[in-house]
């Protein structure tokens, strides 16, 4: 076999339908776009969300919610995350950003119970959740509030 040999499975390719040559061809006259109309018209193309003119239904629809502009988003680990340390060594927000544990501090580093800790650490946070605090402690190690 060669690349010279090689042509597509038979029905996979179709020829393209040649619009506007006359009325016997079936797209003759208008070439399928009807009469008339935006949609008709050369370089015609409408926005998804426009009706006309109308206004379009998401504006009519009322806004709801609230975004809260001052909210504290806090980089979040779980336990099970850590457990990936030996035992003695010390965790804390540096060390996971350039370990790439966590991408981004933002507000700080939040510690949450998800999981189980076998090893004692010491770790370094800005906040615990208080379960977690619990399971450090009861691993042996220490949690310690930036």
């Amino acid at each position: 076999m060669s690349l010279d040999k090689l042509s597509p499975p038979k029905g996979a390719v179709r020829t393209a339908k040649r619009v506007g040559r006359g009325n016997a061809s079936g797209t003759g006259g208008t070439a399928g776009k009807g009469h008339k109309g935006q949609k008709a018209r050369s370089g015609a193309s409408i926005s998804p969300g426009f009706e006309g003119g109308q206004m379009p239904l998401f504006r009519r629809l009322p806004k709801r919610g609230f975004t809260n502009v001052f909210r504290t988003e806090y980089a979040v680990i779980n336990l099970r995350d850590l457990a990936r340390y030996e035992a003695g060594q010390v965790v804390d927000p540096d060390r996971l950003v350039a370990e790439r544990v966590v991408k981004k501090l933002g507000a700080g580093l939040k510690v949450l119970s998800d999981g189980d800790l076998t090893v004692a650490l010491t770790v370094k946070a800005h906040k615990f959740s208080a379960k977690a605090k619990e399971k450090i402690q009861a691993a042996g190690g220490t949690a310690e509030e930036i």
